[in-house]
């Protein structure tokens, strides 16, 4: 999106201080040798040295085309304009100087303003000519002063595809009012999604290949990483909010009241406790990080405001209940009670909000108001042998029938297009929203529900909701891509998030509006095979993605890294010391070896090309820090932590021979002591210092630290003793010459005659004696 009001205004301040910059003596304009670029047929060799070159009549000219997604990218332009001039002139020279003047004050201005713009990172842009030619030193000289300053190539704004009108609003039911979720205009049925807006001067990794095949060359230290990413991010560019589309229709006061008491009143059928406490604990004064959030908000303070009949409109009241839950998602930690009481509220706020609201009050649901019957790791797709699972919920196509696609749908401010990522209700477990991925935005045809817009994606599964080996090691926020597609109405939807495959995670964070800081993100390195419980790298990246979106290079670009950064690592969530939810596992997969029975009702898979594909064991880059959550108050041999109906299964039984790879053994000290959960109560894990570490060698493709108790047992065997060689040049020679006489033996030596036997011996002295 375009740089807002106030940004621009800053960066035009910034921009005539510059330009309006001065000598000592007041006379010279220092920035007049950066206004243009040298020229081309003049100074070729610029245009090799220098990769991005940028001047400040450019930087002015894009900004006022409005070409500028947004504040850093003008900052990294204008940073550029000197950064180049001083790398390709010599340092101490008249350029030289003027450019490192103007960058310092380019610096200091910025800082002023910091209000208003974001932090800069401290580095120079990897775009840059000190970081392309790194180590290289600055050396080339200009022989007479060049206007140095590099001028930017000015990209075209693309825009924005217009929005058609909003169906009409669905009929109002009683004590609620549904949401206008909007469309876009349809398209056919295969429709080519149009572009967004580009971020300018971007570094795209495509992605086309596991980063597991590329070569690593600097990998940052564990203390580094968090470092780095916190800067990179610090600089990023803020969401702006929700949009002003989507919301709910207009209705009468009363209704916000009751929708806010329905809320707050709603009980659990079981244990009879609200979930709306986990609201009313909110901070009221608490700022929404990384939002422009930053008023008083509370439920307490709606219901307020609804009974003094404050919002003029329908949207004012709909917004700030969605503010209002997107603060509760935001202060407690993902995965625990209290958000899944969070998502819970919102999704049944959003259910009395739609256009089939449930019955009630009391408002009861065995999906946790969820539209689906089951969710990952128990739903079941159609047409399915397996008998265990809830049948019937996903499929393993995107279907075509009875639906119209379009370009994108709105819904709570949240405007969704194809390949975006979302945060879907969860039916099993509110606490764990669903990850997946757009692969269609649609209008239904059907006659029951025609005009209803509504989503198919694809769904991502988390460590907890798969079947994996004990040993098996997963990175922070790992999902695993599996092959159930789902339609969803809009009301499931929870908020955007982002999932990034391996090959970009470790190099960056994605550029705006596929994420901003704050937003939930993931990463996903395999497949998951949920028949077979297998995991299988994923080689090809754009075959995980919509068709529409492969061969787009804009898809999801990065802001680099300084350097690569790799997740933390962790074991499996169920080897915690407390009782940890499914629907997943410790278990083994079910591939059974060619002399082996396969399970009633399983078919046999289709093998591979290669069997290195399949990983049992998990990711081995990244800093390994044990078990999350691990409690020390855990007995050993206590009972079972998993599910009753996964006891019979997690009993790890030794396979034969196999068509897939078997897991590597894992003969660590923790596992040959039972495991972290018999450790839990007596061992002590302590990390290395730094002031210790630094002593020894790391392992160059885990940065582990390379820690061995003793020497080595298989001690190399020295050598015997061997032939110099003068001997065997002498024996050399000798052969040769030997073999130019035609025989082995030596012409020259006199040949030893061979001794008498004892006969000749007695027939010679006889023969002496008859002598006369």
């Amino acid at each position: 999106m375009p740089i807002n009001a106030a940004s621009r205004l800053a960066l035009e301040e910034i921009i005539n201080v510059l330009l309006s910059a001065t000598g000592p003596r007041g006379k010279r304009r220092l920035c007049d040798m950066f206004r243009e670029l040298p020229d081309r047929e003049a100074w070729p060799e610029y245009y090799d040295i220098i990769p991005q070159p940028r001047s400040m009549n450019g930087v002015q000219e894009k900004l006022k085309k409005n070409s500028y997604r947004n504040v850093m990218d003008a900052y990294e332009d204008l940073n550029l304009v000197f950064l180049n001039a001083m790398y390709y002139n010599e340092e101490g020279s008249q350029i030289w100087k003027d450019a490192n003047t103007l960058k310092g004050m380019l610096d200091n201005e910025w800082k002023q303003r910091s209000s208003v713009l974001p932090v800069p990172r401290d580095s120079p842009p990897p775009s840059s000519a000190q970081k392309t030619h790194q180590p290289a030193a600055p050396t080339a000289v200009s022989t007479a002063p060049v206007p140095i300053a590099p001028a930017p190539t000015v990209a075209p704004p693309v825009a924005p595809p217009t929005p058609a009108p909003a169906p009409a609003p669905t009929p109002q039911v009683k004590r609620s009012a549904s949401s206008i979720p909007s469309t876009s205009k349809p398209v056919p049925i295969l429709p080519k999604s149009p572009p967004r807006p580009p971020s300018p001067e971007m570094e795209i990794d495509i992605g086309g290949a596991s980063s597991d095949h590329e070569h690593v060359e600097e990998v940052a230290r564990d203390e580094q990483s968090e470092e780095i990413v916190r800067q990179l991010e610090k600089g990023l560019p803020r969401w702006e909010g929700f949009s002003d589309e989507g919301w709910m229709a207009e209705t009468n006061d009363d209704v916000y009241l009751d929708l806010v008491l329905a809320i707050k009143n709603h009980k659990d059928i079981v244990s009879g406790n609200r979930p709306s406490a986990s609201l009313e604990t909110l901070p009221e004064d608490w700022p929404i990080p990384h939002t422009p959030y930053n008023s008083p908000i509370s439920l307490k303070l709606i219901e307020s405001r609804c009974r003094m009949k404050s919002y003029p409109f329908s949207k004012s009241f709909d917004m700030d209940m969605e503010i209002l839950f997107l603060k509760g998602r935001r202060w407690y930690e993902p995965g625990t009670e209290k958000y899944g009481h969070v998502c819970l509220l919102q999704r049944l706020y959003q259910a009395l909000t739609s256009s089939s609201p449930p019955s009630g009050p009391p408002y009861a649901s065995s999906t946790n108001f969820a539209s689906l019957r089951a969710g990952p790791g128990t739903a079941r797709p159609l047409h399915s042998s397996d008998t265990e699972g809830v049948p019937g919920v996903t499929t393993f196509r995107v279907s075509i029938k009875d639906r119209t696609f379009v370009d994108e749908v709105h819904y709570k401010g949240w405007s969704v297009r194809l390949a975006d990522w979302l945060h879907m209700s969860n039916p099993d477990d509110p606490s764990k929203p669903i990850v997946a991925q757009v692969f269609k935005c649609w209008v239904s045809d059907e006659a029951a529900k025609k005009g209803t817009p509504g989503l198919t994606v694809c769904w991502y599964n988390r460590p907890e909701q798969t079947i994996h080996p004990a040993h098996r090691q997963f990175w922070e926020g790992e999902v695993f891509k599996t092959s159930h597609f789902a339609d969803h109405p809009l009301e499931d939807i929870i908020e955007k998030i982002a999932c990034q495959f391996t090959a970009r995670h470790v190099r960056g964070r994605p550029r705006p509006p596929f994420w901003y800081p704050g937003w939930p993100l993931y990463v996903c390195d395999s497949r998951y095979n949920d028949r077979d419980r297998l995991f299988v790298k994923i080689k090809n990246w754009n075959s995980c993605i919509p068709d529409e979106v492969r061969k787009n290079p804009d898809f999801m670009p990065i802001y680099p890294f300084e350097r690569t950064v790799f997740p933390r690592r962790f074991g499996s969530p169920f080897l915690k010391g407390k009782n940890v939810k499914g629907p997943g596992g410790i278990g083994e997969s079910t591939v059974k070896g060619d002399g082996e029975k396969a399970e009633p009702g399983a078919k046999r898979p289709r093998r591979t090309g290669t069997h290195s594909i399949v990983d049992q064991t998990g990711p081995n880059k990244g800093l390994y820090v044990g078990v999350p959550g691990a409690q020390t108050s855990t007995p050993p041999g206590s009972t079972s932590q998993y599910p009753q109906h996964f006891q019979g299964q997690h009993q790890v039984q030794p396979r034969p021979q196999s068509s897939q790879n078997r897991p590597t053994e894992d003969r660590s000290i923790i596992t040959a002591a039972g495991g972290w959960s018999n450790l839990a109560s007596i061992a002590v894990l302590e990390k290395v210092p730094p002031e210790t570490a630094k002593h020894f060698d790391r392992d160059p493709e885990t940065n582990e630290l390379l820690w061995f108790s003793g020497a080595p047992m298989n001690v190399a065997r020295p050598s015997g003793p061997q032939y110099s060689l003068a001997y065997l040049h002498f024996l050399a020679k000798k052969r040769k010459a030997n073999q130019a006489v035609g025989t082995d033996e030596d012409p020259n030596k006199k040949k030893k005659p061979a001794p008498k036997t004892a006969t000749e011996i007695v027939n010679a002295v006889l023969s002496d004696v008859g002598k006369p």
